[in-house]
């Protein structure tokens, strides 16, 4: 059997993104509102500065190792679609479908919609009445909020901007990507020489490897201490990952816009690589500018953000109380407006992206056919109006903190099987022209999948109900597809 050889891949889209335009995609569709958020519950869960650490290290080890395999993948099939592509390729149309499925219902559309909600979440310090308390009416169980619409508005606006054409969202994501990353390198830079001449940073570092949860009582004060070693460190080591995952999550995003993308069998590969690189090397700085500003450890109870310190952090928002060290009581409003440029910019990547797959998958026959189109400026605008359509459903359920479980255990899931394609199309196409081979292989992506699956495990195990939601998402997707091909023959 022949083996498919490297031309000039045809596409309907207009190739105008370059290397640097790819490596802003990928790097802009990572930094969310996590980082600024997510280390106070891993300091809770893990009350050690070094085991903090080495979670960021190992997060941004594991991520860095998921691109460069990504990389001969996207060498190989640089189409719109990316990752679905490469599930379709290596192991057929119905775990292609499963992705697809799962992408549309949770992944890409719940992380728009929770992103969509942090965003609503910071432009209330400067309009309180975007607060959740501000309830306009309800809809049976659901409430229906002055902030829940605002954040439904920001979707619509990214839609209709990304729907006049590549350029637009290429424009809005270039600028609000170099934002962010001007003002997180700053706060890093002046964060940590402070700490270094305060000597926090060298105190928190003082029994860096003393590993203990901290158990909250209902009413927010501390129950208990408890010791961690052996499998009770493991577990909470790996739970306490979800929230680094999450962070750094939706660097694959790159692999659905492959269609506009120039040169995509070198451009996308190194895209990956440098923009996951760039962005978990920001996120260990950051955390480590966090220790050189703040304690570790803190009370609930304390009234400054310096007795709180990184665990009990005001509403987890640890980058706001190291901002605060740094600027005083004005550091809420300005990394409210930087985490509002993060999340703005963040979305409009998504939002990018998003449509690229639903596009791939309705040329196949395999979801709406409507999204099979590109409106006149050659972009996929029904695919684009459905995600924000079922993304701002999402946005009203309420549910979105759910949603984030389930979209980083099932992300996690696909990774894995992805990478495990990886070795498929080496046995199966091993002709195939490959520009370029993931770096450490086979070592490298073994190593991806052994500590995926441990990480799975161990989430299956602390967050059973969450994860197992994922999964019946994800399961749900077969029957979809056995109906849709029932259908298409009876057609």
């Amino acid at each position: 059997m022949s083996q498919p050889t490297l031309t000039e891949e045809k596409t309907d889209f207009k190739r105008s993104l370059g290397l640097m335009d790819s490596t802003l995609i990928v790097s802009g569709s990572m930094i969310g509102s996590g980082v600024f958020i997510v280390s106070a519950d891993m300091a809770r869960n893990l009350g050690s500065s070094g085991w903090l650490l080495l979670l960021w290290v190992l997060t941004g080890v594991l991520t860095v190792a998921a691109a460069l395999s990504y990389g001969e993948l996207a060498g190989m099939m640089p189409k719109a679609g990316g990752q679905y592509v490469y599930i379709q390729r290596a192991f057929g149309p119905l775990l292609g479908f499963v992705y697809g499925w799962t992408v549309f219902m949770v992944i890409q559309t719940g992380t728009i919609a929770a992103v969509a909600v942090a965003f609503t979440k910071y432009t209330a310090v400067f309009v309180p009445a975007l607060s959740p308390a501000n309830v306009l009416f309800s809809l049976g169980p659901v409430d229906i909020t002055a902030g829940s619409l605002f954040a439904i508005a920001s979707l619509v606006l990214l839609t209709w901007l990304n729907s006049r054409g590549v350029q637009s969202g290429k424009l809005i994501q270039n600028v609000f990507t170099s934002a962010k990353l001007i003002a997180l390198l700053g706060l890093i830079v002046v964060g940590i020489g402070l700490g270094v001449s305060s000597g926090v940073l060298s105190t928190n570092l003082t029994d860096a490897w003393d590993a203990n949860q901290t158990l909250l009582n209902a009413d927010g004060t501390i129950a208990s201490v408890v010791p961690l070693t052996g499998l009770a460190l493991l577990l909470a080591f790996g739970t306490s990952m979800v929230g680094s995952l999450f962070s750094a999550d939706a660097w694959n995003n790159v692999t659905f816009i492959a269609g506009e993308i120039k040169n995509p069998r070198r451009n996308i590969p190194l895209a990956l690589f440098f923009g996951t690189l760039l962005v978990t090397t920001i996120y260990l700085l950051a955390n480590v500018s966090y220790l050189s500003l703040l304690p570790l450890k803190g009370s609930p109870t304390a009234t400054d953000f310096i007795g709180r310190g990184i665990q009990f952090a005001e509403a987890d928002r640890v980058a706001t109380a190291a901002s605060s060290v740094i600027f005083g009581n004005v550091a809420v409003s300005i990394m409210a407006v930087l985490i509002m440029v993060s999340t703005f910019g963040c979305n409009n990547g998504l939002i990018l992206a998003g449509a690229r797959l639903y596009y791939a998958m309705a040329k196949d026959g395999l979801f709406l056919e409507q999204a099979s189109h590109l409106n006149k400026n050659a972009v996929p605008g029904k695919a684009l109006w459905l995600q924000c359509l079922w993304a701002s459903i999402l946005c009203l359920s309420g549910r979105y903190g759910d949603l984030l479980d389930y979209c980083t255990f099932a992300s996690l899931c696909f990774y894995i099987v992805t990478i495990i394609g990886l070795f498929v199309l080496r046995r199966k196409e091993p002709n195939t022209e490959r520009p370029y081979r993931a770096v450490g292989y086979p070592l490298v992506p073994a190593l991806y999948i052994i500590a995926g699956l441990t990480i799975c495990g161990i989430l299956l195990y602390t967050k059973t109900f969450n994860t197992g939601m994922g999964l019946l998402i994800a399961g749900l997707g077969v029957p979809v597809y056995l109906l849709t091909r029932r259908s298409q023959r009876a057609a």
